[in-house]
């Protein structure tokens, strides 16, 4: 059986012994003996659960929510699921009613799709990887039905230009990276300004959703929008208006919500334009001009061709040539640059020119002067 024993000099309480065959010595991490027995009664009793009916039999939930987590898994909304189920539901015990019951504890109102995204979804991950490792059976979950149309909206050329005109300028170039390189939001807020390489149009996204980093190639348009704006040499490429990094939050992101809801109203768009619509907006403008599939999955970072197919929408045909007559060239990502930042810049040195050619003159006069006062 069990002990508890505090080593000397030491807070915590720790449980030692034979028990089932199995030599165990283990922190508690309990100050209060009171609790370290509650914990020691705990062990036992799991060791000889283990022991007597197998490793399957005895897992819980929570053991395999946190296998899953190290391993990796995204544990984005595991948190409201750990908590409904508790530290000592086993996972043997989770079927689909279970699933759904919890589905609709934690997210009583939501759409289906909500609760397939967030409840059905992290509990059939975490269940897959224990079966993958001998550890439980293979189950399938049911997913809630009724979820409707899928989202449908992206902006058009026009809808897209007056977003930019109502933007201000520090959310001006995010969005360019956003319609041009179609970027999260997320993973746009963590370039780093190293990664940004304006001679070839081209970002290195080391940071994204599904852990794989990519590269993403700009049309001059975008480019344009990053070249011509105040951005840091160093770190974090984009800044908040106090010149700090964007905070990345693991469950959501708002970062630019407010920036970016004033642009939109300013455009006369509706609350249905979110910044994500952009990615949508992306996609379809991608493969509206250049038909090219496998560019739009590869550069979007999707691992799944069908999950792409859901970001193009059907456009108009005439949607290429509209992109064009706005400045969007996306037929030769990566190369091609517009001619505005070109001409900015050359008319930036060519008026530097003439600031130095007058300081000189005016240094020549002085000194001209100066001399006929010695005189």
């Amino acid at each position: 059986m069990l002990k508890i024993t505090k080593r000397k000099g030491g807070k915590s309480y720790y449980v030692r012994g034979t028990i089932a065959g199995r030599r165990l010595l283990e922190s508690t991490q309990c100050e209060r003996r009171s609790d370290a027995e509650i914990y020691r009664q705990r062990r036992e009793a799991e060791i000889l659960a283990e022991h007597t009916l197998g490793r399957r039999a005895s897992l819980t939930f929570a053991e395999a929510a946190l296998t899953y987590i190290e391993a990796g898994g995204e544990a984005r909304f595991l948190r409201p699921i750990l908590e409904h189920f508790g530290p000592d539901f086993l996972l043997k015990d989770i079927g689909n009613a279970e699933a759904q019951a919890a589905a609709e504890a934690i997210y009583h109102d939501a759409k289906p799709d909500t609760k397939n995204r967030q409840v059905i979804t992290p509990i059939s991950a975490v269940v897959t990887m224990a079966a993958d490792e001998g550890r439980t059976h293979y189950r399938r979950f049911k997913r809630f039905k009724g979820g409707g149309a899928r989202r449908t909206r992206w902006l058009t050329p026009e809808e897209a230009e007056g977003l930019l005109r109502g933007a201000e300028p520090r959310l001006r170039p995010i969005l360019g990276v956003l319609l041009g390189g179609g970027a999260r939001t997320g993973e746009a807020l963590q370039i780093g300004a190293e990664f940004f390489y304006p001679a070839t149009g081209e970002i290195y996204l080391a940071h994204t959703k599904n852990g794989d980093p990519r590269m993403i190639r700009l049309p001059g348009r975008a480019v344009d929008m990053l070249v011509g704006a105040d951005l840091a040499e160093d770190g974090a490429l984009f800044r908040t208006p106090k010149g700090a990094p964007y905070a990345i939050r693991e469950n959501g992101g708002g970062q630019i919500k407010g920036a970016f809801d004033r642009a939109r109203d300013a455009a006369g768009l509706g609350p249905d334009v979110t910044p994500h619509v952009l990615r949508h907006t992306w996609a379809t403008w991608y493969y509206a001009a250049t038909r090219d599939f496998g560019g739009l999955v590869d550069l979007g970072g999707w691992k799944r061709a069908d999950v792409a197919n859901i970001y193009r929408k059907l456009a108009p045909g005439d949607l290429a040539d509209r992109l064009l007559a706005h400045g969007w060239d996306f037929r030769d990502l990566g190369r091609v640059r517009s001619s505005e930042a070109r001409q900015a810049r050359e008319a930036a040195a060519r008026a530097e020119g003439a600031e130095a050619l007058a300081a000189c003159e005016k240094d020549e006069t002085q000194r001209a002067a100066l001399r006929l006062v010695k005189g």
